[in-house]
């Protein structure tokens, strides 16, 4: 009797292993009200973003990009395909009131569909008041972006992606 209570509960638990590796889903998690992303930039250097909506927040206003809230830092990443190349641009503002930070040197490490690295220095441009680069790459799948923005010495880092 006990060899078999021993074997059910032996074969249950195999039976769960096998349904837990069964489903892999690849939720999506909600950053937006989530501590892991406001935390600082020490405690959590980046955070994967999911799309925002263009609305109006307790955040202010969207540009429909992916937004990342690392420590005092609101970084919003919003790429345009174009027949081209992709226009890439980075809204980086700072504190509760979400000022426009201009004086920042901002780098995107962008992994391509083929797992190949390019760097991409991002400009600001005053007159949109945000960063801006052009990636001239047209190859069709996932790009896995790694934006790096350095604020006279204090680091704001967001990890972001887009389909082409």
């Amino acid at each position: 009797m006990k060899s078999l209570k021993s074997g059910l509960i032996i074969f249950g638990s195999v039976g769960l292993l096998f349904l837990g590796a069964c489903s892999n889903d690849n939720q999506a998690a909600n950053t937006e009200n989530s501590p892991a992303a406001s935390t600082s930039s020490a405690q959590n250097p980046s955070v994967s973003a999911s799309p925002a909506t263009k609305t109006d927040s307790k955040h202010g206003a969207s540009h429909g990009g992916q937004v990342v809230e690392t420590g005092s830092y609101h970084l919003e990443f919003v790429p345009e395909k174009e027949t081209s190349a992709t226009h890439m641009d980075l809204y980086l503002l700072k504190g509760d009131n979400h000022q426009t930070v201009p004086d920042a040197k901002v780098t995107a490490q962008v992994q391509l569909p083929d797992g190949k690295q390019k760097t991409v220095p991002l400009t600001y441009d005053a007159n949109d008041k945000h960063y801006t680069a052009v990636l001239s790459e047209k190859a069709t799948g996932q790009y896995q972006v790694k934006i790096t923005a350095d604020i006279k010495g204090e680091k704001a880092n967001g990890r972001f992606n887009f389909n082409r």
